[in-house]
């Protein structure tokens, strides 16, 4: 026979012959296994799944053919997804809740680092499949969604649920057409910088980690340490500055001393994580100092998970974003800071809650309509006591339909649903809202407004608000927004200082987002992290890190 005609038909005989094992090999031989394991009443495996009835019709559908497993140990797709349950730490998440003691269990060798899977029996393989099955379903979720259900822990965060039309079991599906695992996952992450950046800033606190050599017992501190005094806490505090590089190893006078040395560590230390750069040791100075790595995962892993409970949000939009924690208020365009204020927020009792809404015009020279709970509580028992309170205060009592009402005609007896009147302070620099408020209509009656009362933008810990966001230089914040030439600073100071209130309407409306973020890392990789004023930290910690997911909440 011709050699041109028995070469390609040996290559055929060949090719097909590959095909044929590599079929066979890609089975493992584990088909009839699935098939037995999935049909069968007991699958340990899925007994444990909340994707118990998806695996099954996932294996139906693919002729109980794997995809985690290839010649008997794991594929490139299987090591892919390992790969990721061992780096959703750097999520905020546990690779335990994705299988990952009992999927070691199964290695050849446990106790090695690179984890091997070779010589399994048929038993040891199948629950190997079904076990990354189910770690790649419950880890896109988490991903996706969050682990925690807001809903169910934190009252105050009220922003819409999350939409999403994610189908995780067509994840699967992609994964065995052949695409990579880490892309898939990727796609899952919030769209927003800051996960991206706080993920890479977890990942170089786990390296930290490794060279912590520390003891991070807490070391209290009542009262303030000032330079030149001495403390007990002073040597244990200079070895977690020089940990944390903002000090260099030195030769001291005496350990116990604060010396000067030490005072300008302790200055780029608080500069550093948004404090007073006083160079004092306050309380919330030896709290921060307290913190370990773990405890900065820690926070940051609560904040990775906030942001995954975030719905979707255009970050490049123009937009208002007030990070109530770090009591800070930025205008963003494109994704660039254009102004930045210090807020003071909510009261510890008075929380300001988290929620996004627009906002559409500005109040210049407003009246402040007291709130009913504020009025019952504070004005009425005050005018009892004082029948000149509200001259004195520039407040008016009025109809409600807005007329003003004679005070000494009121019945000040009574109060709640028996008081038919609302009480309002007139336009002036004493008026609690300042000189111009900014409103963004929403259910819970928040809205961004000046003070009279701006020295108190001096101090560090600005929770005194009675929930309303009061804004520093608001002169400049309404420049800004108005973004029209006719509107100067002339006019603006004018229409600031007027007997009556103006309604400017904006030309858009402007989306105002309101977080409360303990954590976050910049473009430029640091880590930020902030005192959790609200203290709304320690319930989500501990959700985060229970075995039972939203998924068991359902």
């Amino acid at each position: 026979m011709n050699k041109k005609i028995i070469i390609p038909i040996a290559s055929v005989i060949v090719i097909a012959l590959g095909l044929i094992w590599f079929f066979n090999q890609r089975r493992s031989d584990l088909t009839d296994e699935l098939r037995q394991n999935l049909e069968g009443e007991s699958s340990d495996v899925l007994a444990q799944s909340d994707f118990a009835g998806e695996i099954r019709d996932f294996y139906i559908k693919r002729d109980y053919l794997e995809i985690w497993l290839f010649n008997g140990t794991l594929s490139n797709s299987g090591k892919e997804l390992l790969a990721q349950i061992e780096d959703s730490r750097y999520d905020g998440l546990q690779p335990e809740d994705y299988n990952l003691s009992q999927i070691y269990q199964l290695s050849s060798n446990p106790d090695k680092k690179n984890k091997k899977f070779r010589n399994l029996s048929s038993a040891q393989k199948v629950d190997l499949e079904l076990l990354l099955t189910d770690g790649f379903l419950r880890l896109s979720h988490d991903l996706e969604r969050g682990k925690v259900d807001p809903s169910t822990l934190d009252s105050n965060w009220k922003f819409e649920e999350k939409d999403t039309d994610v189908n995780y079991t067509s994840l699967l599906e992609e994964v065995a057409s052949g695409k990579a695992v880490d892309k898939l996952f990727a796609r899952l992450y919030p769209s927003s910088a800051l996960y991206a950046q706080g993920r890479d800033a977890i990942k170089e606190l786990y390296e930290i980690q490794k060279n912590d050599t520390l003891t991070w017992e807490f070391e209290p501190v009542e009262g303030a340490i000032k330079v030149g005094e001495e403390h007990a806490a002073i040597p244990v505090l200079r070895k977690r500055l020089i940990f944390w590089g903002f000090l260099k190893s030195y030769d001291m006078e005496a350990p116990n001393l604060f010396d000067s040395t030490m005072f300008e560590g302790l200055r780029k230390y608080q500069e550093a994580n948004g404090m007073n750069p006083d160079g004092v040791i306050g309380s919330l100075v030896a709290e921060s100092l307290n913190k370990s790595p773990q405890n900065l995962i820690d926070i940051a892993s609560i904040n990775m998970e906030r942001l995954r409970w975030m719905p979707k949000i255009d970050w490049d939009q123009e937009m208002v974003l007030v990070n109530i924690a770090n009591y800070q208020l930025d205008y963003m365009n494109k994704s660039d800071t254009v102004f930045t204020a210090k807020v003071i927020v909510g009261k510890e009792y008075n929380e300001s809650p988290t929620f996004t809404a627009p906002m559409s015009y500005i109040v210049f020279s407003p009246y402040w309509n007291i709130p009913e709970s504020i009025t019952n509580d504070e004005i009425i028992p005050s005018v009892r006591k004082n029948k000149g309170y509200l001259a004195e205060k520039n407040m008016e009592v009025v109809s409600g339909s807005g007329e003003p009402v004679n005070a000494k005609n009121v019945d000040w007896s009574k109060s709640g649903d028996d008081f038919p009147y609302r009480v309002r302070q007139k336009p002036g620099g004493d008026n609690s809202l300042g000189l111009v408020k900014f409103m963004f209509p929403n259910e819970y009656n928040i809205y961004i407004h000046d003070t009279p009362a701006r020295s108190l933008f001096e101090r560090e810990s600005r929770a005194l608000s009675h929930g309303c966001i009061r804004i520093q230089n608001p002169d400049q914040f309404a420049k800004i927004l108005l973004n029209n030439k006719s509107w100067d600073e002339e006019k603006i100071q004018e229409a600031m200082h007027q007997d009556k209130e103006e309604v400017v309407e904006l030309d858009r409306e402007i989306p105002v987002v309101l977080v409360y973020m303990t954590f976050w890392a910049d473009k430029g990789g640091k880590a930020n992290f902030r005192y959790d004023v609200y203290e709304r930290d320690k319930a989500l910690l501990k959700a985060l890190r229970a075995t039972k997911s939203s998924l068991d909440q359902a």
